[in-house]
């Protein structure tokens, strides 16, 4: 009779050690969670939203902007230069902020009931920085004025593009034709992680880094040492093929706009160890593409000025001319 309780003990024991053994890989932390790529999650996510690299709605003539005020319009402007500058004159209605606190000012203002709201900085540069990062977030109603408050008035003209040493012809013997292949296509690079596995809020993160990073120096850099030491650099001409074929800085890599920079196309050539220099025709919108570069993890940067600085009297493309893009509107103080 013993030994029949002792085995009924022992049936009833079993079960439980193996419920218990169970419930112990569960104690431990069981399956580790899948790590994802969130450089990967965040270009297939910027691509099927808008694919704002690839957008170029952002630009908006002085004219039209003066336009908007005389026939006023829903437009709000917001002037990136120092406060010391706009107070010495700026566009009527306009408000000074810093181009860093530009995402938080916008949406602390509900500024996405505007119709447009206009950028405005020194040459254009900075703004189509601030401009590519607040598309990326979705607030496409923000716009870039061409070359900046150097196209409104002759007066802030000469504060960048009319100052002395912006426009140049000291490259332009330097140019050549002969082509530079891309790179062969590797991986994406890394960012130090957000710690999310969504895709927009893997970006709202990447874009606060780099507005907190600032435009210069972070994203932005002189020609001197492209001609100096081209061997540190990747260099992006963002120019049509046939602009580039003829002229283009020494070993630079030539990307078609609006093409070339996606993962179905050539964006895994970039170089994840190595600083890309990208250039255009005046630097606006190199420093879009840098933005949002910068954004996925590379080491961009723009080149100020792009060619306007190099070889300005032969270069193709946009050429900055004072009769041309310097009005003479009002400036208040």
């Amino acid at each position: 009779m013993n030994e029949l309780r002792k085995l009924f003990y022992l049936l009833l024991i079993i079960p439980i050690m193996f419920v218990n053994t169970g419930c112990s890989d569960d104690d431990d932390g069981g399956t580790e969670p899948e790590t994802i790529n969130e450089t990967e999650v965040l270009v297939k996510y910027l691509e099927a939203n808008g694919d704002p690299v690839n957008t170029f709605g952002q630009y908006i003539k002085t004219i039209d902007v003066k336009s908007n005020l005389d026939l006023q319009s829903d437009q709000y402007i917001i002037d990136i230069r120092s406060a010391e500058d706009f107070a010495n004159g700026h566009i009527e209605g306009a408000h000074q902020v810093n181009a860093s606190d530009v995402l938080s000012y916008y949406e602390t203002n509900n500024l996405s009931s505007k119709e447009r709201v206009t950028l405005v900085c020194y040459s254009g540069q900075t703004a189509g920085w601030v401009a590519s990062l607040m598309h990326m977030v979705g607030h496409i109603n923000v716009k870039t004025m061409s070359f900046g408050m150097s196209s409104w008035n002759p007066t802030t003209a000469a504060m960048s593009w009319a100052k002395e040493g912006k426009i140049s012809n000291a490259k332009a013997g330097l140019m050549v034709t002969e082509a530079t292949a891309k790179a062969a296509a590797g991986d994406l690079p890394t960012f130090q992680s957000t710690g999310e596995t969504e895709g927009a809020n893997i970006l709202r993160a990447r874009v606060e880094a780099v507005f907190a990073e600032g435009f210069s120096p972070a994203a932005a850099m002189s020609n001197g040492s492209l001609f100096d030491t081209p061997e540190n650099y990747y260099i992006v001409n963002y120019w049509s093929l046939e602009h580039y074929n003829q002229m283009h800085i020494p070993g630079a890599i030539q990307y078609t706009p609006q093409v070339d920079l996606n993962l179905a196309t050539s964006l895994k050539t970039l170089p994840k160890d190595k600083t890309i220099a990208v250039y255009c025709y005046t630097g606006q919108t190199s420093a879009h593409i840098a933005a949002y570069l910068r954004v996925l993890g590379y080491d961009a940067k723009s080149v100020l000025y792009g060619v306007n600085q190099m070889a300005h009297d032969t270069m193709p493309g946009t050429a900055f001319d004072e009769t041309q893009h310097v009005y003479n509107h009002p400036l208040v103080q």
